[in-house]
């Protein structure tokens, strides 16, 4: 006896079992296990691996069943199976029941033999083999995973999904009998071609559990009603790009779970390709759509049109690099706050200023003269936006973004400089809406999370107060066309939006965040080519507001978020961004109420340029009589008067009405006096072309 189990250890060890190994077919799956992409193996089989515990137990009832009931209790060879089969075929000279095991038909699956006395011999011998070797549920594993189900496919998982549309763990009785039969003549049964054959078979296995006791006869004679429906053979292709991107980030798995929303991810698709349908040749678009609170990713979309070359339709649009437009300003203003350079109300100047040798201007070629913090964000005016950042420095905005996760790219060799805040500088979309969820998450931006088990990464970008501050002035836009009064809001979604265009009309963008999702859109061409006419505010935005409207709602979501602690509001004064000071009420020329943060009321910023630069508020000397002012040398007597004005910058002069001129003009000097320094401020300035310039005709 010892002697001959060494030998059939030996054999075995000789003679393995050809056990499937890792790899092969890979499935993409959404939050709820719903297949997003497949990717059939070398041999060209879609199989999505699934285990019994994800399986309906009425599939594994008719499974076991109709084909194996004592599969638990035998040691992968029943004797009186085959020893019944065997008389039945010499009584009627036909097969009439066969005598395999589901342990002996997954040794035909795994390693097929001729329908011959010998071949069933070597089957019988490779079950004992897979028994030794494995448990029953290992066993089981292997059947639901690699059982034929016709054509290239197999596994339960994928025949639920490929004929049925669903998974294997929600499969009706009736659906779980088709599938447990299926395998026996996959070609002659295949519910897409042959469903009265199917029919057939299925309806004899719902009469041998009846007849078992399996099921009662209630549930089998309402499951004979249902009818065979099955859908056209095709694997889903949904989240294309990213499931692709999940498989070669996970080489060898063959279950990936990612942390999309099937539903919406299916909805998403079809609006984004409706939308932008007629686009021209070679465009393309991107979404993406991200939890705020998990930072875990809802919708993918990384092409307009996956597999169409005309469109690029290959380009992963999520992960690419383009030229960011004004959509980094939200960010130099948080900064900036943060700072104590500004509060939402403080006097900005859009004007017409030089850089050194850079001219910025609006992507409307207009000025708007003095505005403030808020409006120059809402309007995504691009000189304030300079700047701020000549002040802040676009270095260290550069390294803020960065160490949040907003990775700037620049040519080789080059440094942050002005430029970047207008667009002059790449980053992608996930990026973007990585920081921009941060202005719903109290200032923390993070890197988005694909899968469930992907670490959540979040960094510091902006303070609570500064995050809260910046997305009101964006909340504040409303929705481009829509009147106050005329649309009832209360139900729709407060969004903080903001759009940006490249340079010659190469990207466009549009982002928004509301208090559960931040959305980002991106509309352009791969391979970079303009594409005239298309810009933010018309091409993407409206597809923004249209995706807003799609998302899951729950109780508090159109709401306002409640204001941070270290946010008071307050009353200013233009020009000097102070509050109103009772005792000198010709100071303040306008009202504002502002948005302040921990306190901070900066006073309006210097200008730049030393030759303009005078104080907001001077305090001189002028002639009680005449009003003249008054140096500190005058030959003649007068009777001073201390009086105070509120200057504006000298750049928004020309946009003040002449009200707030005369209130902030200085009084000419008394002609006796001795001229003093303040005759340099009231010097005219003349702008225009310098000395060698070159004058080109328009």
């Amino acid at each position: 006896l010892a002697l001959a189990l060494l030998a059939l250890f030996a054999l075995d060890r000789l003679f393995p079992p050809p056990l499937p190994g890792a790899g092969g077919a890979t499935v993409v799956l959404a939050a709820d296990g719903t297949p997003l992409r497949a990717f059939a193996d070398r041999d060209g089989v879609w199989r999505y691996p699934v285990t019994p515990g994800q399986v309906s137990p009425y599939y594994l009832e008719a499974l076991l069943g109709y084909e194996d009931r004592w599969f638990h209790r035998h040691p992968g060879v029943n004797p009186l199976a085959l020893a019944r089969a065997a008389w039945q075929w010499a009584a009627n000279g036909r097969v009439v029941s066969g005598g395999s095991t589901l342990t002996m038909q997954v040794a035909r699956i795994l390693d097929p033999q001729p329908r011959s006395a010998g071949g069933k011999l070597r089957q019988a011998l490779r079950a004992l083999q897979l028994e030794w070797r494995l448990d029953k549920q290992e066993i089981l594993t292997l059947y639901l995973n690699h059982a034929p189900f016709g054509g290239t496919v197999e596994g339960v998982e994928a025949a639920s999904w490929a004929y049925l549309g669903k998974p294997a763990r929600e499969l009706s009785q009736a659906e779980a009998a088709l599938l447990a039969v299926l395998p026996q003549a996959p070609s002659r049964l295949r519910p897409d071609r042959h469903p009265d054959a199917a029919r057939a078979a299925r309806d004899k296995v719902l009469a041998r559990l009846a007849g078992q006791g399996t099921w009662s006869n209630e549930d089998v004679d309402a499951a004979r009603i249902e009818p065979v429906v099955a859908r056209r053979l095709q694997p889903p292709v949904s989240a294309a790009l990213l499931a692709q991107r999940l498989r070669a980030a996970n080489p060898g798995q063959s279950r990936i779970t990612s942390t999309l929303d099937a539903n919406l991810q299916r909805t998403l698709e079809a609006r984004l390709a409706a939308y932008f349908a007629q686009l021209p040749e070679r465009s393309s678009a991107a979404l993406l759509v991200v939890d705020n609170a998990t930072l875990e990713a809802r919708a993918y979309v990384g092409s307009l049109a996956f597999g169409d070359a005309r469109r690029l339709g290959h380009v992963d649009m999520v992960r690419a690099v383009r030229s960011p437009g004004s959509t980094l300003k939200p960010f130099l203003y948080g900064l900036a706050l943060d700072d104590g350079l500004v509060h939402s109300e403080s006097l900005l100047v859009d004007a017409p200023q030089a850089f050194g040798d850079y001219r910025p201007v609006n992507f409307d070629p207009a000025f708007n003269g003095p505005v403030s913090v808020a409006e120059a964000l809402r309007l995504s005016l691009n000189v304030p936006a300079v700047d701020l950042l000549d002040r802040i420095g676009p270095e260290r905005f550069t390294a803020r973004l960065a160490h949040a996760g907003l990775d700037l790219q620049l040519p080789r060799g080059a440094r942050p400089n002005l430029s970047i805040i207008l667009g002059g500088t790449g980053t992608r979309l996930e990026e973007l809406v990585g920081a921009y969820a941060a202005l719903n998450r109290g200032g923390l931006a993070g890197q988005v999370r694909y899968t469930p088990d992907a670490p959540l990464q979040e960094r510091r970008l902006l303070s609570p107060g500064a995050a809260w501050i910046v997305r009101e002035i964006l909340e504040s836009h409303g929705r481009p066309g829509q009147r106050e009064g005329l649309v009832d809001t209360s139900r729709r979604q407060r969004v903080a939006w903001k759009t940006g265009t490249s340079f010659g009309f190469r990207d466009a963008w549009a982002i928004g965040g509301t208090a559960r999702f931040t959305v980002g859109v991106w509309v352009g061409r791969p391979d970079g080519t303009p594409l005239p006419g298309q810009y933010g505010a018309i091409t993407a935005l409206p597809l923004l507001f249209e995706v807003v409207d799609s998302l899951p709602r729950a109780a508090g979501d159109t709401g306002r978020t409640a204001m941070p602690d270290t946010v008071e509001k307050r009353e200013v004064c233009w020009p000097l961004g102070l509050p109103p000071d009772p005792a000198a009420p010709g100071l303040c020329h306008r009202r504002r109420d502002a948005f302040v943060l921990a306190g901070q009321l900066p006073p309006t910023l210097p200008e730049r340029e030393a030759r303009l630069w005078s104080a907001g508020k001077l305090s001189l000397d002028v002639d009680e009589r005449s009003g003249q002012r008054l140096s500190a040398s005058c030959t003649a007597r007068h009777a001073r008067q201390r009086v105070e004005i509120a200057r504006w910058p000298s750049l928004a002069y020309p946009w003040l009405p002449a009200q707030e001129r005369r209130a902030s003009a200085i009084p000419a000097l008394a002609p006796d006096c001795a001229p003093d320094a303040l005759a340099a401020v009231e010097s005219l300035r003349i702008e225009g072309p310098a000395n060698g310039s070159r004058l080109a005709r328009a």
